[in-house]
């Protein structure tokens, strides 16, 4: 009797594959999300609401689903989410992701706590990108700026909705810790030791990032730090259309509507639900971009059609990196590469600005 081999024809094939070969807690770690885990099923449910409506006899071309995201140009509208001790997926952790990244022409966004140093993933090439976390010394956070800068990192997305970290039952139950060979590679050790010790709070990340970040960031943080560095600034982690429109007032580049995949305030209203209202919300020097939930091209073209410059994608390309490294998580982009243009073709799209025109409607 033979067992059949699964088909990785869907983000969904690669998160089988990649659950199959992961510890139960590593697996816990990616998937789950704080308390209830109400947002984090939200997100799935709201795209699932979200329909568009096709144009027909539109006699375009095969779809181009290129996209200039803050700047410059990307083979889809998608850059890959920063997430954390990429190592615990891959060996070769963020590295193989950012060469899967640079192949497919799409940005990567380096994690503040990746588990490879920022000047070492400079060698994948491609697009990059750093994702700050405020620490709480505020020269450890400069000394960061100016790591990125100097590695050839173009954007800086600094994420907000973190003042502590979510309470994540999963993590808190496994008594979660980081293996020893497994680090934040760009902060300084002693301030992420907690990581790898038994914490009374049951998780131990909880307990590091508690101790290591800034617990009360305010817009004026922000507006330090446009003064401080000429690279664009992507702000990560906002809901309401009136926090996007005042990072726009202290000029940021972009904003990335996003619940932190449903990972930090349980209860939070889905993602997409938000978008519409951010878009209305800042001028068009502002892009917006949309995570939390996404899995497949028609999900990307929903956001699209929603009004979003192009979204982040996060758990699909740790799924890629644990069931095949570069190679699984290029096959994840291929896969959402492939999906966008069909969806595009079917819905009447000749590229992202025709998609962008189209009618959805959230269904809520």
């Amino acid at each position: 009797m033979t067992t059949a081999v699964l088909r990785l024809d869907t983000v969904d094939d690669f998160r089988l594959r990649a659950e199959a070969t992961l510890t139960a807690a590593v697996r816990d770690f990616v998937a789950g999300g704080s308390d209830s885990e109400t947002t984090l099923a939200a997100n799935r449910a709201a795209l699932d609401r979200v329909t568009i409506v096709p144009r027909v006899l539109t006699g375009g071309p095969d779809p181009e689903p290129g996209a200039t995201l803050a700047g410059a140009r990307s083979a889809l509208p998608l850059a890959v989410a920063p997430m954390a001790y990429q190592r615990l997926l891959h060996p070769e952790g963020e590295l193989a992701t950012a060469r899967a990244a640079a192949a497919a022409g799409v940005p990567f966004v380096v994690s503040t706590l990746s588990s490879v140093p920022v000047g070492e993933l400079a060698a994948a090439g491609g697009e990059q990108w750093f994702q700050l976390y405020w620490l709480n010394d505020d020269r450890d956070t400069m000394n960061l700026v100016h790591r990125a800068e100097d590695a050839g990192c173009r954007v800086l997305m600094v994420t907000v909705d973190v003042p502590v970290m979510g309470r994540r039952l999963r993590d808190i139950r496994n008594e979660f810790v980081l293996p020893a060979e497994v680090r934040a590679a760009n902060v300084a050790s002693g301030a992420m030791s907690a990581a790898h010790d038994r914490a009374d709070a049951g998780s131990a990340l909880i307990a590091h990032t508690n101790r290591a970040f800034h617990p009360a960031l305010t817009w004026a943080h922000l507006e330090a730090l446009r003064s401080r560095t000429t690279l664009p600034i992507v702000v990560k982690g906002i809901l309401d259309p009136a926090d996007a429109r005042r990072a726009a007032e202290i000029g940021a580049t972009g904003v990335v509507i996003s619940n932190h995949g449903g990972r930090q305030l349980d209860g939070a209203p889905a993602s997409v639900t938000m978008l519409p209202a951010a878009v209305a919300a800042v001028p068009d020097t502002c892009q917006v971009f949309v995570d939390s939930g996404i899995r497949s091209g028609t999900d990307i073209l929903r956001a699209l059609a929603l009004g979003a410059h192009g979204v982040l994608i996060g758990r699909p390309m740790l799924w890629g990196l644990a069931a095949g490294g570069e190679t699984g998580a290029a096959g994840v982009l291929a896969v959402l590469d492939a999906e966008l243009r069909a969806a595009m073709r079917l819905a009447g799209c000749a590229d992202v600005a025709a998609a962008r025109r189209l009618t959805a409607t959230t269904g809520c």
